[in-house]
């Protein structure tokens, strides 16, 4: 019997990044979603030609991608002149920009899957539970020199994972009722068999060893096909960290790429000077999710494979401390700070929740603050 076949590992500049953010688009008037993804994308990228401006799973989705950029600055310029092209766009097909993880009211039952083999057959496999994923994220890829630091890198980012995704949850409402989780995306997505939390791979054999077995057992024809929280990317050479909510304005955007960012760069250097990372056992780093997911800002989490445990706020000020001189470096200080901001002001999942108590539960005025943040570009006060 034969090897697995190589999973080649790609070149890329260390700690160079690029962003990829999913988008909604929604009814100008009603404020439902609109499935106008299909003409919106190709009246900005006829035929495909610009990679940047993506189809995703659902019609009423945009994926914007920027290129490889040197710093968290150039990505927030490239992102911005996007999102501004898809929204002008938008706007000739009746539709806004909606940012958020998930739209408060929507019902999956009523959303249209995008007409593409691969998605076909993502639903022809799992049917009702990929239907449900009417879900947004942002994901952060960071350039890796070596392939041999990527899979140290995606563990050490794991012990990191609740801090991005309390900090990000932006999805309290699904089908127009309150779940009482901060991140109903997170617990949606990992229904997918390839998505979830990873496996934590040590050696790269064992990364094509899986793929070998995904692609033999028909479960996966290609890399990208695995939709881990966090994973390699072999073909950019990057590690993918994907665990955030979809932000629901551009500050916030920049701020969760700026700590990604830094986190990764940090770990590192931490790897260069021999160091080992800080590595939580596979079924802490599952519980943190879980807290993270259901509690947001107000979870307690596990920090350490001794069963150390913190309030996520705290433990989010004390990684902005650790932090600091790799953002110096990175050049990205002003963008982390603002993840303070977000700890101070409260994450979106909070403000939505905010703006439904003003209005006497009336969700279409949810729908309403989070439009408003997108066209700020910004946070905006709770009411």
């Amino acid at each position: 019997m034969t090897g697995p076949a190589p999973v080649p590992f790609g070149t890329s500049r260390r700690s160079s990044i690029g962003l990829e953010w999913e988008v909604g688009l929604v009814d100008v008037g009603s404020g439902a979603m609109a499935q106008v993804a299909p003409q919106v994308i190709e009246e900005l990228s006829p035929e495909g030609r610009d990679p940047r401006i993506k189809p995703e799973l659902m019609r009423n989705t945009v994926e914007i991608a920027t290129g490889v950029c040197d710093d968290v600055g150039a990505v927030g310029a490239e992102l911005s002149e996007l999102l501004d092209r898809v929204t002008i766009a938008a706007g000739v097909h009746g539709a806004a920009v909606l940012g958020g993880a998930m739209h408060p009211l929507a019902h999956w039952e009523d959303q249209l899957v995008t007409e593409k083999e691969r998605y076909t057959r993502l639903v022809d496999r799992i049917q009702v539970f990929v239907r449900q994923l009417v879900t947004w994220g942002l994901h952060v890829h960071v350039g890796v020199e070596r392939r041999d630091k990527v899979l140290a890198l995606v563990q050490g980012m794991l012990t990191y994972a609740p801090h991005l995704q309390a900090l990000s949850a932006s999805s309290p409402y699904w089908g127009g009722v309150d779940t009482g989780y901060a991140s109903t995306r997170a617990m949606l997505f990992q229904q997918i068999p390839t998505a979830g939390l990873p496996h934590q791979f040590t050696e790269w054999h064992e990364v094509e060893s899986y793929a070998e077995d995904m692609r033999r057992v028909g479960v996966a024809q290609e890399f990208n096909e695995i939709h881990w929280d966090v994973r390699p990317s072999p073909a950019y050479g990057t590690i993918e960290v994907r665990i955030c909510d979809g932000p629901t304005n551009v500050t916030e955007a920049m701020a969760l790429a700026a700590l990604t960012h830094c986190l990764v760069e940090h770990l590192s250097t931490e790897l260069d000077h021999g160091r080992e990372l800080p590595i939580l056992q596979p079924w802490f780093v599952k519980e943190n999710k879980w807290r993270a997911a259901r509690y947001g800002m107000d979870a307690t989490i596990i920090t350490s494979a001794d069963g150390d445990q913190l309030a996520v706020s705290d433990a989010v000020a004390k990684v902005l401390v650790e932090l600091e001189p790799t953002a110096e470096r990175l050049g990205c200080a002003e963008h982390l700070a603002a993840v303070g901001d977000i700890v101070r002001g409260g994450a979106s999942y909070q403000r939505q929740r905010a703006a439904a108590n003003a209005s006497g539960g009336d969700l279409e005025a949810v729908v309403r603050s989070m439009l408003a943040e997108m066209e700020a570009g910004r946070p905006l006060p709770a009411p």
